[in-house]
């Protein structure tokens, strides 16, 4: 059976309404595709680290709890599990605050097995932390040599901004080693000063990968792919309650999408047809539209036990 090995970062999410607390849960953004993937019934692993407190003991049994093997989720005793306060607006998009000692991470952990058409999915600062750069380069360049898919979502935060120029090499390497790069408009903006998704394809990624999509919240989704494809996808209107996980979950659907449909690294590397692009970025809104009707960061059991049923019949 196939599966998808996340590596991020955990935090606990506090989300507020106005100035008022209403809703904790455990997050990340790895973390919350891997959740809504484990619902979805796709066998998932997740490589992470958090203090051996409360909050770290709560996070781990939630992967266990929805399905995901969490062996390689390292406990340290002196460390204080990350926080993240998030401020939804009159929009319902968030603006956050983080409490993490980045200095003191150090990613500990046994690789998990790797099988050809398995998947990785990582990113954020994490994929780019000076600090544990090496256990997580050493860790993707292993994932490439078995054969594994590997999807990148940049997600770099303008609280990083001033630390861009110091980390574009290993970004580059996460671009090279990468299959398919998604990234949104934000994140583009504050690493390059420009949202516009043909000048970041042309001179940032296709390069090192021809696989590229550009999300950008109510505007419509940009894809470029193998062969000078070119697509646009609007966004449907929907009503939100947060859009706290709605990349995250946008990733969890494509890579659904990815392993419903059968399509290996091979296929993906031949060049897929607009058809299978159209399916996939399509099952990428349902898993994001989905989950901004919630006020947490991953799909349903509900939605999940659909998509649990929609694999047994394929």
């Amino acid at each position: 059976m196939r599966k998808v090995i996340g590596i991020g970062e955990t935090v606990l999410d506090i989300i507020f309404q106005g100035d008022q607390p209403v809703r904790a849960v455990p997050g990340g953004s790895t973390f919350n595709a891997i959740i809504s993937l484990s619902r979805a019934g796709i066998a998932t692993e997740f490589i992470s680290e958090t203090g051996n407190d409360r909050v770290g003991n709560m996070i781990v049994q939630f992967l266990r709890d929805n399905g995901c093997r969490a062996e390689c989720v390292a406990q340290y005793p002196e460390s204080k599990s990350p926080l993240s306060l998030a401020f939804l607006d009159e929009n319902n998009d968030a603006d956050y605050v983080f409490y993490k000692d980045h200095p003191h991470d150090r990613l500990e952990f046994s690789c998990p097995a790797i099988e050809a058409d398995d998947i990785v999915l990582f990113g954020s600062y994490y994929a780019l932390n000076p600090v544990i750069r090496p256990q997580v380069k050493d860790f993707l360049d292993y994932a490439h040599e078995r054969g594994a898919i590997i999807y990148y979502d940049v997600n770099y935060r303008a609280s990083h901004k001033h630390e861009a120029v110091k980390l574009r090499a290993n970004m580059l390497e996460n671009f090279e080693l990468s299959d398919i790069v998604r990234g949104s408009a934000d994140d583009f903006q504050v690493l390059f000063n420009t949202a516009d998704a043909d000048k970041i394809y042309r001179s940032e990624i296709a390069f090192y990968t021809k696989k590229f999509i550009c999300t950008g919240g109510a505007q419509p989704i940009e894809l470029r792919a193998d062969g000078g494809l070119s697509r646009q996808y609007p966004v449907q209107p929907t009503k939100t309650v947060s859009t706290i996980g709605a990349g995250d979950n946008f990733n969890a659907g494509l890579l659904f999408a990815i392993i419903s449909e059968g399509i290996t690294k091979s296929k993906l590397q031949e060049g897929l047809t607009e058809q299978q692009w159209d399916r996939l970025i399509s099952s990428g809104m349902k898993f994001s539209a989905e989950v901004c009707g919630s006020l947490y960061n991953y799909i349903s059991p509900e939605f999940g036990s659909e998509c649990r049923q929609s694999l047994n019949n394929l």
